[in-house]
């Protein structure tokens, strides 16, 4: 199932989550930019390794020693920031920032400018400490910001449980259909969970690529439990005679 929209009005205009999405995707651009060779070194320099951060706190796993050395604490941590804003491909980054504009919006609205800002970073953060956690051994870089949208999900969730999401549903055949936020984002967290559970059964001790289904997890919950801690902002209407 795709989002298309969602029914929430917004008084005014979102520009931390323009200056995210345009942020991300001149990111992304750089990146295509680069021959195989540099694009692999660029994402293996921004992009986040769990192994470095476990071996800087002294939790390295069993493939700590393909990490190479010196290890700084900068070149560990400093990608905890700069994998938000880096993709692998043209669908990830597409997908994610559709999310991030459907949703991002009116948690913006919600929170104000400055603290929807902080609580996306706060969020992103969040997800990436719960992949590393549950992946410490992992020497591939992760990317993507799906872990802090994942994040403006949950805030989404808590905020506006009740506006409804316009789907598209391919069945056999493409339909679309209008469904409560909480049974859309409910949804999707729940698929989350145990896609993530079930990639840790299925590739236990495999250091292997794929989805950081932990991040989205951490990720929204991290959302949930976050988005009452910000205070409201007031919003002003413009009333007419």
């Amino acid at each position: 199932m795709i989002p298309l929209k969602d029914d929430t009005p917004r008084y005014s205009t979102p520009l931390v989550n323009y200056f995210l999405i345009i942020a991300n995707v001149a990111v992304f651009l750089l990146e295509s930019s680069l021959d195989r060779r540099s694009e692999a070194a660029f994402i293996n320099v921004f992009g986040l390794i769990p192994a470095r951060v476990a071996a800087m706190l002294d939790l390295a796993g069993p493939h700590a020693h393909m990490l190479g050395h010196p290890l700084s604490p900068v070149f560990a941590f400093l990608p905890i920031i700069t994998s938000m804003f880096l993709h692998g491909s043209w669908l990830h980054i597409l997908f994610n920032m559709w999310f991030l504009w459907i949703f991002g919006r009116n948690v913006e609205e919600s929170l104000g400018h400055f603290p929807y800002l902080i609580f996306y970073f706060t969020c992103g953060v969040a997800a990436a400490l719960a992949q590393i956690m549950a992946d410490l051994g992992s020497v591939l870089p992760m990317v993507g910001a799906s872990g802090a949208i994942a994040g403006v999900m949950g805030g989404y969730f808590v905020l506006y449980p009740r506006a409804r999401v316009l789907m598209l549903v391919p069945f056999f055949f493409v339909f679309f259909l209008w469904l409560p936020a909480w049974v859309v984002l409910g949804y999707w967290f729940v698929l989350q969970f145990l896609s993530g559970v079930g990639t840790a059964l299925v590739m236990s001790g495999r250091n292997t690529g794929g989805v950081a289904f932990w991040a989205h997890v951490g990720g929204f919950i991290t959302g949930v439990l976050l988005v009452r801690l910000f205070p409201s902002r007031v919003r002003r209407y413009r009333y007419s005679n």
